[in-house]
């Protein structure tokens, strides 16, 4: 694997993370998140938010 590869593979992994706390923060705080679905905005409530598995681990 080259070291761009390791580098644009990290990064990515980071922004899954990234991603799956804020969505964890705001299920946990009640909040509504706003995704991009076929090109349009729907907004979904913080009981029908994805669960999204994080491993302890990697949170910082």
């Amino acid at each position: 694997m080259t070291d761009l590869r390791r580098r644009s593979q990290s990064a990515l992994e980071a922004l899954r993370l990234a991603v799956a706390e804020a969505l964890d923060r705001k299920r946990r705080l009640g909040q509504y998140a706003i995704f991009g679905i076929d090109g349009k905005a729907v907004r979904v409530e913080a009981e029908d938010l994805p669960r999204l598995d994080v491993d302890d681990e990697t949170r910082g």
